[in-house]
Order: C-alpha cells, then structure tokens, then sequence
C-alpha cells in the first residue's frame, strides 16, 4: 500500500518547519506502512557534499572501506559522523559526480549523495526515526517522505524509500505503486552505461529523471514524458536541489491530495496528512486528475 508525503516552502522562513513538518505528516499515514519510514530533505548550509551511508553490519570495517575510499578519489574529508545505523560525510570533491558515485557504492551502501540532499531511512516509524535521527529539528526549503508496506522484498533498510538517483547528486523520489516495463526501461538505462544498486522500481524512476535532466530538459518535461515512458499504476513525488514536482498515471489508481496556499505546497497519499499539518482548519484541497504533473521552485 505505502504512502508518500512531500512538502515545498515557497518563503525561506518556512523551512524551520520542514522536518518537524514531514514527520507529521508520515504520522498521518503510517497505517499505509508501518515496516519502514525515509524523509529526503533539502538542507542550506552543506559545507562540501554530503553523503551518507549505511553501516550498520559490521559498521568499524565499512568506516574504514569509506575512507580509504574518498582518498582513492581525491575527496578531501571535511566532516563525518556515526548515526543510528548511518555514517554521514561531507567532503571536498570538485570531480566528475557519476564515476565518483559508482566508486562510493562500492565501498558501502550509499543512500544519497548531494550539495544539499540528504536521506535519512530506516526500518520503524516516523517517530521512531525522529527520535534516533532528530529528522524534526531539520530546517530546509522542501522534502518528500515515504512509509513502507514491504510487499516484494524484505524489510530492510536499504529497501525503505527514498530512493536517490544512483550516480546523480541531489534527486530523489517517493512512489506509491508499480512500474511494469521496469526492465525494458532498465536495460536501456544500463546499454548506457548507467549502474543500479536495487531492483526497485522507484530507483529506476529516480535515474530516469536524473538522465533527463542532466540532458538539459526542466523537471516538467521530465516529468510530462514520464506519464508516457512509465507504464502502469504509480503515483510518485520527486525533489530535486530547486524544487519539488509530481506525476500520476492516466489510470490514477494511487491516491494523491493536493494543498497549497501562499506559504507551501503539501502533497500526500491521504487527506489526514494535510490535516495533521493544520489542526482544526478546514482545508481546500484538490486531487490530481489522472495522467497531470506539476513542479514548484523558488
């Protein structure tokens, strides 16, 4: 079933909610999926590029594999730490971000890589996240959240949602659904020379779109081809290091609501989600029509 949430602050002073924002709003649909929860958040203030990784088996051995690592790739180390099962660096690295990606992977299991993404996921609840990875004193522009019904693979952490762009910096996705020419669209991506770490779908969605952009097209193009590339049921939200969009497919069979005023755009699986986010306030909302796609930015 799963459930997705994103929200975008259209004024800088906004972003103090973010965390705390996205974390409510995963509360309001985890009934959709209580095996794992992920929050992708976009953060100023980076001080090189940050990325992140999971460690939690035989963790001493995979620090010292991720050193050696960013030596190997003239990153020079600028900060890291342990946290909860991740271990987060920021480095100085000015190199080509694919093969420097790929390279990284091998290393460890990297969940995301950016100037300002970083994605934080692990098995249990939002709150329980929240209380290892302090996800609700985050401050940023915008961010997409997902809860996880694990229904084609195992519950395990590298399988919770968000998924990055392998081999991009700063785009990540949330989706709700199933994409049925996955490979055929896969294969395509790898005669190419595009890598992937999971089966999963999602993954596949993210680099789709990452390819298309760093081709030159807007996140609307990209997203207006995907109704047409992409076949079957999905609803998906993707952020990028500007803005944030979404996508449906022409069956819309996974549920999506809309809500958006002066201050921000909240987009959820459920209309509870938005409710959390204003207590007592009756709220216009809209659902997207089938086969539509809409992005915001700054």
């Amino acid at each position: 079933m799963c459930g997705i949430a994103g929200i975008f602050f259209k004024r800088p002073e906004g972003g103090a909610a973010l965390g705390r924002s996205l974390v409510t709003m995963l509360e309001g649909c985890q009934h959709r999926g209580l095996d794992s929860t992920g929050f992708a958040l976009y953060e100023p203030g980076f001080k090189g590029l940050r990325l992140r990784f999971l460690v939690d088996e035989d963790a001493e051995s995979a620090v010292l594999r991720i050193k050696a690592a960013l030596a190997e790739q003239g990153a020079e180390l600028l900060t890291d730490k342990r946290e909860g099962a991740s271990f987060v660096v920021e480095v100085d690295y000015s190199g080509e971000i694919r093969p420097f990606a790929y390279a990284m992977e091998h290393a460890a299991k990297l969940v995301s890589i950016g100037s300002a993404l970083d994605i934080i996921k692990d098995v249990g609840t939002a709150r329980e996240l929240d209380a290892v990875y302090h996800v609700g004193a985050i401050a940023g522009s915008h961010g997409v959240g997902h809860v996880r019904l694990a229904t084609e693979s195992d519950v395990k952490r590298e399988a919770a949602h968000p998924f990055w762009a392998t081999g991009f910096a700063d785009v990540a996705i949330v989706h709700n659904g199933q994409i049925t020419n996955y490979w055929k669209m896969r294969r395509r991506l790898e005669a190419r020379g595009f890598e992937f770490r999971t089966d999963n779908d999602s993954e596949l969605i993210a680099v789709y779109l990452a390819n298309k952009l760093a081709q030159g097209e807007t996140l609307e193009q990209a997203l207006g081809q995907s109704v047409d590339d992409l076949d079957g049921v999905f609803s998906f939200l993707v952020s990028t290091k500007d803005g944030i969009g979404f996508a449906k497919d022409r069956l819309a069979a996974k549920p999506m609501v809309m809500f958006e005023n002066d201050d921000l755009v909240a987009i959820a699986s459920e209309e509870v989600s938005l409710n959390r986010l204003f207590p007592g306030q009756p709220l216009s909302t809209a659902e997207p029509a089938p086969g539509t796609f809409r992005t915001w930015s700054r």
